[in-house]
């Protein structure tokens, strides 16, 4: 308490030595104005209130002129660093800086990109990125990087749009996109509509230089088909009269010209006379379209089927190789009429047993070598089985009437695949023209329509060259048959005869009839009123080909 007191006492008495300063201040300003006052008086000879009057007047201009100087000083001293920069301000930007400069653009794809919402509407197709390639009669191609962070599925999904905007149709463009970037988008713009001239078909030197096997030209007339048909099954669908024999009669040819003599053929011919130029050259021909007739051939494909399993399980136990088999192709025209039964219950229960028989073939034979190629007028939902139709590995369909007859000719998810082609934008009176949906993407093609003349020629040339073949084998069950009935001038040998000939014996003439056919390795010939045989067209074939 003592300590405060003393601290209270000190401030008071600061504040009265402060008091008495500021009087006596105020005491010797009053006395110098004063004694100012007296000076200008006594100097000038003037009266007090003169002298007063003077004062003040002379020290108000004084403070007027004091506040003009200070004014000024502050005005220059603001408009100094706008008129001089210091080092260390920012400069603005200056004509070089990218946000005053406009970046070249391609008009006409950023125009149309932008407008359908491929890109978004502050994006654009840099004019550096773009390179355009005139293609003389045939149309533009545009090979263009998309915005970073937009792919080519964002142009292939709108693509009738982008069509609409470049003032073509949808079958104009052409779609490829590249493996190394996924903003690579390839865009071939036609100047008429696909296939408005004609394409000369291929040479046998072009089809020979062909990377797989062709089966028609695209859009720009080079040749289009699939890699390989190892591993691989199609089916090829399409309404009536649109060219789908016409195509397969081209794809047929193509084979005999690419593999020659070194591939089998059994064909089905279920329209009767479609597939009849190449009769001489099936292991099986047969003109019908009977279900009993598609379940013998696939059950003598899937006999041969068995064989090259066991053939592969052996290579693998004893490590070797895997052996390599000889291409088989099972072409079925009209397929449908083979899975439609007539209502009753055994044409319903066989039915089902040739489902059964298909999918297993189709899916079995992949690693065997055997290819199956299936052809309908009827794309509907019935008329292949799904369980079969799953099966395929390669799409075809030519012009069909509707949405729902594509996804059953090329799948369910079809319409979601990259840059698909609706088959029924296709011009129904260009015959043969299909679109071919293989390897994940789809190809616009037309089948190739050879002269009759030139597939002849092939057939026969062919032919010869297995006659020829056959004739340097050695001695066989079948070339003994073959030389016997030549020898007898028939076409055709029962079965009983032929197994006495060749000394083939048996408990009954069901067991004689097994064993021979397993002798000669085809199977027996039945005629209209019964009778089981062999035909010398049969036998041949077969012993001009390999297991």
């Amino acid at each position: 308490m003592g300590k405060k007191r003393h601290q209270y006492d000190s401030r008071e008495g600061r504040e009265g030595d402060d008091i008495y300063a500021h009087t006596a201040g105020a005491i010797g300003g009053l006395g110098m104005v004063l004694a100012g006052l007296i000076a200008i008086k006594t100097q000038l000879g003037l009266s007090w209130p003169a002298t007063v009057l003077l004062t003040a007047g002379a020290l108000v201009a004084l403070g007027y002129a004091a506040w003009r100087v200070k004014t000024g000083v502050m005005r220059w001293w603001a408009r100094k660093p706008a008129e001089t920069p210091s080092v260390t301000q920012e400069s603005p930007p200056g004509p070089t800086d990218d946000a005053e400069v406009a970046i070249p653009t391609h008009p006409e794809l950023t125009a149309a990109l932008t407008r359908t919402g491929a890109i978004g509407r502050d994006e654009i197709i840099r004019l550096s990125d773009v390179r355009v390639e005139e293609l003389p009669g045939i149309g533009t191609k545009y090979t263009f990087l998309v915005p970073e962070g937009r792919t080519h599925e964002d142009v292939s999904k709108r693509l009738g749009p982008i069509a609409s905007m470049l003032g073509v149709t949808r079958l104009h463009l052409k779609l490829e996109t590249s493996r190394h970037t996924e903003r690579e988008v390839r865009l071939l713009k036609l100047n008429e509509p696909p296939f408005s001239r004609f394409f000369a078909p291929p040479t046998r030197e072009q089809i020979r230089a062909y990377d797989g096997i062709p089966f028609g030209h695209d859009v720009t007339g080079a040749l289009a088909g699939v890699k390989t048909f190892d591993k691989a099954s199609m089916l090829i669908a399409g309404m009536t009269q649109m060219g789908k024999t016409t195509l397969v009669n081209g794809l047929i040819t193509c084979l005999l010209v690419a593999y020659g003599k070194n591939f089998d053929l059994y064909l089905l011919d279920g329209k009767l006379c479609g597939l009849t130029n190449f009769e001489k050259l099936a292991v099986r021909y047969e003109a019908s379209d009977d279900p009993d007739v598609m379940e013998s051939m696939l059950d003598d494909l899937l006999s041969r089927v068995d064989g090259r399993y066991i053939k592969l399980q052996e290579a693998i136990r004893n490590r070797q190789p895997a052996p390599k088999f000889r291409p088989v192709f099972f072409i079925v025209d009209e397929a449908a009429d083979f899975y439609t039964d007539n209502g009753t219950k055994e044409s319903q229960t066989q039915v089902r047993r040739v489902e059964d028989k298909s999918r297993s073939l189709v899916a079995k034979s992949l690693e065997s070598g055997i290819s199956t190629i299936m052809l309908t007028q009827r794309p509907a939902k019935e008329a292949i089985p799904v369980k079969v139709r799953d099966q395929f590995l390669y799409r075809m369909c030519l012009y069909v009437a509707s949405e729902g007859g594509a996804k059953v000719a090329l799948g369910d998810s079809y319409f979601d695949t990259v840059a698909p082609i609706h088959p029924a934008l296709l011009d129904p009176a260009i015959k043969g023209q299909a679109v071919l949906f293989a390897g994940g993407s789809s190809t616009l093609l037309r089948g190739f329509n050879f002269e009759n003349d030139f597939i002849w020629e092939v057939v026969d040339e062919v032919h010869a060259q297995r006659k020829q073949e056959f004739e340097s084998q050695p001695v066989s069950p079948r070339k003994k048959a073959i030389d016997l009935m030549r020898a007898e001038g028939v076409d055709f040998i029962p079965t009983p005869n032929l197994a006495e000939a060749l000394g083939v014996e048996g408990g009954n003439p069901a067991a004689v009839g097994v064993k021979l056919s397993k002798l000669l390795g085809v199977a027996p010939h039945k005629k209209p009123g019964g009778e089981r045989g062999y035909l010398l067209a049969d036998l041949t074939t077969a012993a001009m080909s390999d297991s």
